[in-house]
């Protein structure tokens, strides 16, 4: 009926119509209580968890210009806001930028986003500008024709260094030798120029060829004392400032102190190597086999010789290890949560204590609510990894109960000890 009084003006000319940040009309503190809310009654209404205590959220250390990688799509068919639909000069035929919520193929062109760094504003603008005029057609996602699919850029905060990426359904290195050669000439953080080969029908930003136009194909990043490569594929943390905050909560929950440590869904490893300092040892799980050839790289890269990572489904692998038990797990499951047949394993296991990581507090209160008959849920830390947005990471502390819990239908409580 009226304007909440949380609200206030957004900074970014695009809000309203991209779906990117739609918290950025409300103020940053008042976000972060959102976020512990969030948390609170995922846990007790989905998952029946009340743990000890769950803290503030930790806020990000930079509410904009934190993302570290953004994704553009190149479109024919520009979406116009209601106000450039008066405007007679602006033109539908081109555009750079993000997706219209539910619509797969309009795009909102971009002149600055406000959770992206400087760099890759200056860089979305040159790109913008020259890929307008090169003649390279865009890829049209009805018809299937057409060669311009992605802009990716991805920045080491430690190094302030910048690799651009330009997806394509075809190679067009000769246009992109002259692209690269622009682009370097005007910014000097610019370390690498890459042109991904994505010939598919799938509109994703990655692809089965790469060409190294300029520089090469890594960047590096650092989390605490360690450093780690970045491909152009790679995953890592989007929040580089807040990610070394939330490993630090995890290493901290962990309590490792020489200890048979198990990282799943480790990614490329960057969990695993930042808390193997203080492990006898770490295996870190990991279905995505490129991912796992990626943290072997980084363990090498930093000299560390107690972690071993094991590519494939946690299902089977889980099993094929159990015959050396680890005291600590450590998982870090994508937003779908995890399987519970893992849930499961992980119980016979019974390692004596449990860090969860999650990006998704309903599917982390449905997978604690599996495991508290055997463990008691300590306290729970909330990480603002993304300002402006609904999402809010969690790192959750499980310790194994001396006596078992069992569910009584006739109990008040739900929960008997025996």
């Amino acid at each position: 009926l009226e304007p909440s009084p949380l609200r206030q003006a957004a900074s970014c000319e695009h809000f309203g119509f991209c779906g990117g940040c739609k918290w950025q009309n409300v103020d940053y503190q008042q976000q972060l209580q959102f976020k512990k809310q969030h948390v609170e009654e995922s846990l007790h209404h989905i998952g029946n968890t009340y743990p000890d205590i769950i803290y503030d959220p930790i806020p990000s250390p930079l509410i904009f210009g934190y993302r570290n990688k953004m994704e553009f799509s190149f479109s024919d068919n520009r979406w116009l806001t209601p106000e450039e639909l008066k405007n007679p000069e602006i033109k539908k035929d081109f555009a750079i930028g993000l997706h219209v919520p539910r619509f797969f193929d309009r795009i909102i062109d971009i002149n600055k986003c406000w959770i992206q760094t400087d760099f890759f504003n200056q860089v979305l603008a040159f790109s913008k500008d020259f890929f307008r005029n090169c003649g390279v057609p865009v890829y049209h996602l009805r018809n299937k024709e057409g060669i311009l699919r992605h802009l990716v850029l991805r920045q080491s905060f430690s190094e302030q260094k910048v690799m651009v990426n330009v997806v394509t359904f075809s190679p067009i290195q000769n246009v992109l030798q002259e692209y690269a050669e622009k682009l370097v000439a005007k910014f000097p953080f610019i370390s690498s120029v890459i042109n991904t080969i994505n010939s598919r029908l799938a509109q994703i930003a990655t692809g089965d060829e790469q060409f190294v136009i300029y520089g090469t194909p890594l960047i590096y990043e650092k989390l605490g004392n360690y450093r780690f490569e970045i491909s152009p594929d790679s995953f890592f943390q989007t929040n580089t400032l807040q990610a070394e905050n939330l490993y630090k909560i995890v290493k901290e929950y962990a309590e490792i102190d020489d200890n048979i440590v198990w990282d799943l869904y480790c990614g490329t490893g960057s969990i695993a190597i930042f808390v193997s300092e203080a492990a006898k040892s770490v295996v870190g799980f990991e279905i995505v086999e490129n991912a796992v050839k990626d943290a072997y790289r980084n363990a090498a890269l930093n000299n560390i010789s107690n972690c071993q990572f094991v590519a494939g489904d946690l299902r089977f692998n889980l099993q094929k290890l159990s015959e050396t038990p680890p005291e600590i797990i450590i998982c870090d499951p994508p937003r779908a949560g995890m399987h519970k047949d893992v849930v499961k394993m992980i119980r016979d296991i019974s390692p004596q204590r449990i860090v969860y990581v999650s990006c998704n507090p309903a599917t982390m209160a449905r997978d604690l609510a599996m495991l508290v008959e055997d463990y008691t849920v300590e306290k729970v830390q909330p990480v603002d990894m993304f300002p402006h947005t609904y999402h809010v990471e969690s790192v959750a502390k499980l310790n194994k109960r001396s006596v078992k819990l069992q569910f009584d239908s006739d109990n008040n409580s739900g929960q008997t000890e025996v």
